[in-house]
C-alpha cells in the first residue's frame, strides 16, 4: 500500500499497517512532519472534546499513545502531564462542569477544582478565577520527533521529496497506485493522509473531500524552569475549536515543554494558505497568555510560527475506505487534533485495510458523507 503524507497521521497509518503485515511505502513531497505536524504543539487531548465519535477516537488514541510510550516515551518527549481548563466567571464554570459531567459519563477522568484549589495544581496561575476542571488523561509529545520515530518503527519504505501528481486507476476504476514526479508507485491500496492537502489528493482520485486550511499561530518563549505544570487553557477554547466561523478567534492556551520553552496559543482563522505574519494575532495571544499566567509578561518570546489545521465542515476527520473509488482510503481532516488522534486513526485504518471489523464504528467518519449532504440539499 502507499500512504500519501508523512505527517503524524501518515506515520501512524504506516506503523499500524506494517504491524498488520502490509508492505508500506510512505511518500511525501516534503520531509517527515514538514506540514501541519511540524507546526503543532503535540497535544494528546480529551479535555476539548464533547461526548461523541471524536471523543471515542481520542480515548482509543490515548490508550495507544500510552502503549507506544512504553518504548518511545523519552525519545518523543511523551509527558502524561494532564490538562487544566479554567473558567473566569461562574457562568463559564457552570458550562464547563456540565461538559465535564458528559465527558465523565463517556469515560473521561475529570476532577472539578474549586477556585481556592487552583494554585495547588498551578502555583503561578492568575488569581481571581472562578474554578476549573482537571483532566489527568491529557498528555503531550514533541510532534516532529514522534512522527519520525513512528516512521522508523514502522519499517516502511520512505520516499520524501517526491510529489504525488495522480492516482492510478484500472479499467474497473479501482486504485492501482500513485503517479509521482519521479515515477509510479504501484499498490492495490492508497491512503490519503495528506492533512490540509487531503482534498487535493482526493481530487486526483476523482473523489471530492472539502478539506480547508484553518490557520493558527504559536508563540515560543525562552527556555524556563518548570513553571507551567499542565496544559492550561480558558474554557472558551472548547467553543472556538467547535466553531464554524471563518473569522479570527483567539483563546489563551499555555503549556510548558520538556525542553523548557513555554508554548502559547491558540488562534483560528480561515484565510486560505496565507502564510503572512499577523502582529495583531500575536498580540492577542500574548495578552491572553499573560491573563492566565501574569509572570509571562516578563518572559521573552523567542519565535513565532504558524501552521494550517485541516478543517472539515463537521469537525470530524475522514477515516476509512472511499466507496466511490475502490482501494482509496482516507485518514485526514483532523483539524487541530491530528497529533492526538493519529494512533487511533492508524489502528482503525489498518483494521479496515486487512478486512477486520474496526474497533470503533467508522460510520461518523465516512469520507463520502459530504457528497451525501450535497445530494440531499439539491432540489
Amino acid at each position: 500500500m502507499v500512504v500519501v503524507g508523512a505527517g503524524m497521521v501518515g506515520a501512524a497509518c504506516a506503523l499500524y499497517a506494517a504491524r498488520a503485515g502490509l508492505d508500506v511505502v510512505l511518500v511525501d513531497r516534503g520531509p517527515v512532519a514538514g506540514g501541519t505536524t511540524g507546526a503543532g504543539e503535540g497535544n494528546l487531548l480529551v479535555s476539548d472534546k464533547g461526548p461523541g465519535p471524536e471523543l471515542r477516537l481520542a480515548l482509543l488514541s490515548l490508550r495507544l499513545w500510552a502503549e507506544l510510550a512504553e518504548t518511545l516515551g523519552a525519545a518523543v518527549e511523551y509527558e502524561p502531564k494532564g490538562g487544566l481548563v479554567v473558567a473566569s466567571t461562574p457562568e463559564s464554570l457552570a458550562a464547563l462542569t456540565d461538559l465535564a459531567a458528559g465527558q465523565r459519563a463517556a469515560g473521561v477522568e475529570t476532577v472539578v477544582v474549586e477556585a481556592g484549589r487552583l494554585h495547588d495544581h498551578e502555583p503561578h496561575v492568575a488569581p481571581g478565577l472562578a474554578g476549573g476542571v482537571l483532566y489527568p488523561q491529557d498528555a503531550q509529545v514533541m510532534p516532529a520527533l514522534a512522527a519520525a520515530h513512528l516512521v522508523r518503527s514502522s519499517g516502511a519504505r520512505l520516499e520524501t521529496g517526491r510529489t504525488v501528481t495522480g492516482v492510478l486507476r484500472g479499467a474497473d476504476g479501482a486504485v492501482r497506485g500513485v503517479r509521482t514526479d519521479r515515477g509510479d508507485l504501484l499498490a492495490p491500496a492508497v491512503v490519503n493522509a495528506a492533512g490540509t492537502w487531503g482534498g487535493e489528493i482526493a481530487a486526483l482520485a476523482g473523489a471530492a473531500l472539502p478539506v480547508l486550511p484553518r490557520r493558527g499561530f504559536v508563540l515560543v518563549t525562552e527556555p524556563l524552569p518548570p513553571r507551567v505544570r499542565h496544559k492550561v487553557y480558558a474554557a472558551d477554547y472548547v467553543a472556538d475549536v467547535a466553531s464554524d466561523s471563518a473569522t479570527l478567534q483567539t483563546s489563551p492556551v499555555v503549556e510548558g515543554t520538556a525542553a523548557g520553552p513555554v508554548l502559547i496559543g491558540a488562534s483560528r482563522e480561515r484565510v486560505g494558505f496565507d502564510r503572512s505574519f499577523s502582529l495583531p494575532v500575536v498580540r492577542q495571544l500574548a495578552a491572553g497568555a499573560t491573563r492566565l499566567f501574569p509572570f509571562l509578561a516578563d518572559v521573552r518570546v523567542m519565535r513565532t510560527y504558524l501552521g494550517f489545521r485541516p478543517y472539515l465542515p463537521d469537525h470530524l476527520p475522514a477515516i476509512g475506505p472511499d466507496p466511490r473509488v475502490p482501494g482509496l482510503f482516507h485518514a485526514c481532516g483532523h483539524e487541530g487534533a491530528g497529533i492526538g488522534l493519529a494512533t487511533g486513526t492508524g489502528h482503525l485504518l489498518a483494521q479496515a485495510l486487512t478486512g477486520e471489523n474496526p474497533e470503533l464504528d467508522l460510520t461518523p467518519f465516512r469520507p463520502e458523507r459530504f457528497a451525501e449532504t450535497t445530494e440531499e440539499a439539491a432540489p
